[in-house]
């Protein structure tokens, strides 16, 4: 049976939710009031960059107020103990993975609100305030400072990462996600490409949820620490030489001839 070694992890909006950050759209279809295409697209920042800038300051001021839960700090000691690699991949653009511990292997592919790009000089310095009054880049001086998020029509950051991390993966992971938008939904058919096991964590089914070999249903703050502590459970009883169940259930994944999860 197959080892499992590398993990990549997936994480959308329902990672953080329970933290008190909105998710990407409600049900009306509009984000915080907002329509997307009015606040989410180059298009819309041409267009009237004030009201795009207000939204992103606003955004921005509020997730310094927002803490890490139990889901964060458990990919935390995930990333920790696991002793093979472990590459979280989140489209979330907080910062709340990093403030949960996890230090290393995090991939932001949609960017981050804690940080400003210059489109004058392509730097990308750390950024807290608000960009209402066009303030000067602190690297170059130019007055060409915008929110350093992927807006709806823009390629995501890093996809050569994070396509290798997903090529490489024995388990791929998604938690929190709602399987809409690519190229991030399209991560799992990649991971099964590549003979890995997959694992779907959310609230309710997804729109790829048959894509998985297993899904489990629930609130991120509970099923990503006990998933945690089976994984962890797992590296200790291998490096034990023992096993840590009692070897009679079979998965739809090991009738594949993938690993249990």
């Amino acid at each position: 049976m197959r080892v499992l070694r590398n993990i990549v992890i997936l994480t959308g909006a329902g990672i953080s939710a329970e933290s008190g950050i909105d998710t990407f759209r409600s049900s009306g279809g509009l984000w915080e009031q907002h329509r997307v295409e009015d606040v989410a697209t180059p298009e819309a920042f041409v267009r009237d960059p004030e009201l795009v800038l207000r939204f992103y300051d606003m955004r921005r001021a509020a997730i310094q107020t927002k803490l890490p839960n139990a889901a964060h700090f458990a990919l935390a000691r995930l990333a920790a103990g696991w002793p093979g690699a472990v590459t979280v991949v989140t489209q979330n653009v907080d910062d709340l993975h990093e403030r949960g511990g996890v230090m290393s292997g995090l991939i932001h592919m949609h960017g981050e609100h804690l940080k400003a790009w210059c489109t004058a000089c392509d730097g990308r310095p750390v950024w807290r305030g608000t960009l209402i009054e066009r303030p000067a880049c602190p690297l170059c001086r130019a007055r060409a400072l915008r929110p350093d998020v992927v807006w709806f029509g823009e390629v995501p950051y890093h996809m050569d990462a994070i396509h290798a991390a997903v090529r490489a993966a024995d388990l791929f992971v998604s938690i929190g996600t709602s399987g809409a938008v690519y190229p991030a939904a399209g991560l799992v058919r990649m991971a099964q490409g590549r003979g890995a096991t997959t694992l779907e964590l959310n609230l309710e089914a997804s729109q790829r949820s048959d894509w998985f070999d297993e899904t489990r249903l629930g609130a991120a703050s509970v099923l990503v620490p006990a998933w945690v502590d089976e994984m962890l459970g797992r590296a200790f009883f291998e490096r034990s030489g023992t096993r840590s169940d009692s070897g009679t259930s079979v998965s739809a994944a090991e009738k594949r001839g993938k690993p249990k999860i």
